[in-house]
């Protein structure tokens, strides 16, 4: 079975690095962009399996960049984690209302990440079996 891609967008390298560790010693192939416009330039050549989405970013919060993904048919279907070090109910509200699956509060647990990873990816299979 090949490796889930996965596609880490967020502005702190030592996050990046967290997951490109982490998550590559549990099998997932991880990319990381440091903003929406890098994030944009991999999904126009690569579709990830998964997008870890910081929400606090430069140029273009992951709220709305969550949303842009969201409306465009080529990135549609890909599901969207939220990670943000910002855990209000508003802000997680906001991100589950467009089109995030599940979120994830900073500092990242990575055990936690890797099972709501492999939640939202089992859902998905299921989704295309039926």
């Amino acid at each position: 079975m090949s490796k889930k891609k996965i596609l880490a967008i967020d502005d702190d390298p030592s996050v990046c690095d967290l997951y490109e560790k982490g998550l590559g010693l549990c099998g997932y192939e991880v990319s990381c962009a440091e903003n929406a416009s890098k994030a944009k330039e991999h999904l126009a050549s690569k579709k990830p399996d998964l997008i870890l989405m910081d929400i606090m970013m430069p140029d273009q919060d992951g709220i709305s960049l969550t949303r842009e993904l969201r409306s465009d048919p080529k990135t549609a279907e890909i599901p969207i984690l939220v990670v943000s070090g910002l855990a209000d109910a508003g802000t997680l509200n906001d991100a589950l209302l467009f089109g995030a699956v599940d979120y994830v509060v900073k500092p990242v647990d990575i055990e936690l990440l890797k099972t709501k990873i492999e939640r939202v990816l089992s859902a998905l299979e299921k989704r295309k079996k039926s």
